[in-house]
């Protein structure tokens, strides 16, 4: 689009449900000055606002606070959509099912995104073998049977 705002639903149709940590390893809680910044607004109400109220556009965003932030954090030139495939990638590592992820990043179908990011669920065959392995094992212990009597 050319710049301008438009509010109502997102383009695809579909709300964006963010996974936020409780907590992280140092004494911060994303969780908690979330709320703090929340507290209080309504629904549809921006959380990070502009300087003289409303949405905060990207432009701005990206000039007054991530530019900066990222170049201190020896990342320069990174951009709020790089920051989605991160969080994407991070839920997938973690563990994180298609259908969480379709929802976090608001497509419309699980095949999206799947097209999207397929290639970080191939890792993921390591980590379903172990514990496909677990699970025969724990069957076959709760059955009684060994895996060579045939579980």
């Amino acid at each position: 689009m050319d710049g301008s705002q438009i509010e109502g639903q997102p383009e695809d149709y579909e709300a964006r449900l963010i996974p936020v940590p409780a907590s992280i390893p140092v004494p911060v809680s994303i969780l908690a000055d979330l709320r703090v910044l929340a507290n209080g607004r309504q629904g549809g109400e921006p959380v990070f606002a502009a300087a003289r109220g409303g949405w905060l556009r990207g432009r701005v965003f990206r000039r007054g606070w991530l530019d900066a932030a990222a170049e201190q954090a020896g990342i320069a030139g990174l951009t709020p959509h790089e920051l989605r495939h991160t969080a994407a990638s991070l839920a997938i590592s973690a563990g994180a099912n298609v259908k969480a992820v379709q929802r976090m990043l608001g497509h419309a179908s699980a095949a999206v995104t799947l097209d999207v990011y397929s290639d970080l669920f191939d890792s993921d065959l390591d980590a379903v073998s172990s514990a496909l392995d677990q699970l025969i094992v724990q069957k076959s212990v709760a059955s009684g049977r060994s895996l060579e009597q045939g579980a």
